[in-house]
């Protein structure tokens, strides 16, 4: 058998394994996508008619702030699936499996694969459970074509990638679950700093590039751009090059960290 066939057939095993652990275990899966939907319904029906009126020149209704939050929402409904696979892979590091799976002859990566793959499927169901929520209260995209919806679920994959490989690396370094939830909660803070709910030039002129240079605000207006037909300049390129760059990094932090831990 190659090497490639190898490490294909243990990651499809790995990815089985962290599946049925998902399946088995629903609390924390519930729990981080309960998250982005109470958020999405405390905006909309709590705070939409105040926080609308920072939206097209105030101008704009409740279903109009609807169609702007819900990108934000999607975005963070990843974030919070991120913080679930940090939990989990320092679980496996602390509780001796990965010790046992070292002495088996199983390919070394496939334990981190099956993390991402499974976290990547997870965040694609909880992205399309928070996306029906926003569809039932009001959520519309009358004007995006095929080619777009297409280009806006590769865009969340790809985001979602990227910030599981994030978490697989935050998860190693972690003593233990509590410290994971912990060193990954900026993954759910970072869209509260973005302009998820607000545009970044409503916000105070010191707070502005903070909310504009950070991974989550171009790949939010891009979402915007491509099912709302708002203008996205720039920020199509920049969010996939936040996603490319944040993966990359995760995954050399993840595998050099996994194969240099003595456990």
């Amino acid at each position: 058998m190659s090497v490639l066939s190898l490490a294909a057939r243990d990651s499809s095993t790995m990815l089985r394994r962290n599946l049925l652990h998902a399946r088995r275990y629903p609390s924390m899966t519930l729990n981080l996508l309960l998250t982005p939907i109470m958020l999405l319904l405390l905006f909309v029906y709590l705070f939409g008619d105040v926080m609308s009126a920072g939206i097209g020149g105030g101008g704009a209704d409740r279903s109009e702030y609807i169609a702007y939050i819900v990108p934000g929402i999607l975005l963070m409904t990843i974030g919070g699936t991120a913080v679930g696979t940090a939990v989990s892979v320092s679980n496996d590091m602390t509780e001796g499996i990965i010790a046992r799976f070292r002495t088996m002859a199983i390919h070394r990566g496939s334990v981190l694969v099956g993390h991402v793959i499974g976290s990547v499927l997870q965040a694609v169901a909880s992205v399309v459970l928070v996306g029906a929520v926003g569809v039932a209260i009001g959520f519309r995209s009358t004007d995006a074509t095929v080619l777009e919806w297409l280009a806006a679920f590769g865009l969340l994959v790809l985001f979602a990638l990227a910030l599981t490989w994030i978490a697989v690396g935050m998860g190693l370094i972690s003593p233990n679950a509590e410290a994971a939830s912990n060193n990954a909660l900026p993954l759910i803070l970072l869209p509260l700093f973005s302009s998820a709910f607000t545009p970044v030039d409503t916000m105070p002129g010191w707070f502005q590039p903070i909310a504009e240079y950070q991974p989550f605000t171009p790949a939010i207006e891009t979402l915007r751009g491509l099912l709302l037909g708002t203008e996205i300049g720039n920020n199509g390129w920049l969010a996939i090059a936040w996603c490319l760059a944040l993966t990359v990094l995760g995954y050399l932090w993840s595998t050099a960290k996994f194969n240099n831990d003595p456990k």
